[in-house]
């Protein structure tokens, strides 16, 4: 299933998403975000060809809200979440940072997980208990060290509700560095390759995490949100995110976090 759900993405990438990219206009939705005919027809093709692999529905970034909830909550058995371009910004601006997102969810958790990156072909993926790959390499792909002075830090400040936090993040913040790339899936990605050593993010959507919280876990990264150690249990529909690629780094980053809130 996994390998279908892979193939799927790459032929879906290549027919819908990247003879758009750099071509194609944007429209804004009612909440003041941004969406192209790029995002639609990807979401359309994922939704007709995902039931096919696991008879399933498919919720989409691209629904209305009220068709997002009642799929969510008819759906405990098994749903597919898409995130049909995450960084459309950086799409409709030619920055060669976005992603195809597909997650499974059951039993409000994540089983499986295809993010996949089609400038630099880079297709990350997980199925819960059998590890997290990116195109046949496992993942992470480089030795860890745990000195979170020298760590890098993924950090979006824009939906932290504290502003103490914030403030903190930018004179007092323990790692090395920090980057803000404008991909939430692809964060997850990262962090799970060991691109990044950390990650804060004041709140997501179900698209943002369905896929790329598997993949970390699988990569044996470590996650938690701003309300809850019990990550799976916090909000839905906007869940912060305290994440580190090994649970030494997880810990020290975790506390510091916990005591600048």
């Amino acid at each position: 299933m996994l390998e279908q759900v892979m193939q799927l993405v790459r032929e879906v990438a290549a027919r819908e998403v990247m003879p758009r990219f750099l071509h194609v206009g944007k429209s804004r939705k009612e909440d003041g975000t941004l969406f192209t005919e790029a995002d639609l027809a990807c979401q359309q093709a994922l939704q007709r060809s995902l039931p096919e692999i696991l008879p399933h529905p498919v919720l989409g970034e691209e629904m209305d809200r009220e068709e997002q909830d009642a799929l969510w909550s008819a759906n405990a058995g098994g749903l597919w979440v898409v995130d049909p371009i995450d960084g459309t910004t950086n799409f409709v601006n030619g920055l060669p940072y976005f992603a195809i997102s597909v997650g499974l969810m059951v039993d409000g958790k994540s089983e499986l997980g295809v993010i996949y990156n089609p400038v630099s072909d880079e297709m990350f993926y997980a199925r819960r208990g059998l590890g997290a790959w990116m195109n046949g390499r496992r993942l992470p792909l480089k030795t860890i060290h745990n000195c979170i002075g020298d760590a890098i830090a993924s950090v979006e400040v824009k939906y932290l509700r504290s502003g103490k936090l914030a403030a903190r993040l930018g004179s007092l913040a323990p790692c090395g560095s920090q980057r803000n790339m404008g991909s939430s899936t692809l964060d997850w990605c990262f962090l799970a390759a060991g691109r990044y050593d950390l990650y804060l993010h004041g709140g997501q959507r179900l698209w943002d995490y369905a896929a790329g919280a598997v993949i970390l876990e699988e990569a044996g990264g470590r996650i938690a949100s701003l309300n809850s150690d019990d990550y799976w249990s916090d909000v839905v529909w906007k869940r912060s995110v305290i994440a580190a690629i090994t649970p030494e780094l997880f810990g020290q980053w975790h506390r510091w976090v916990r005591a600048n809130q």
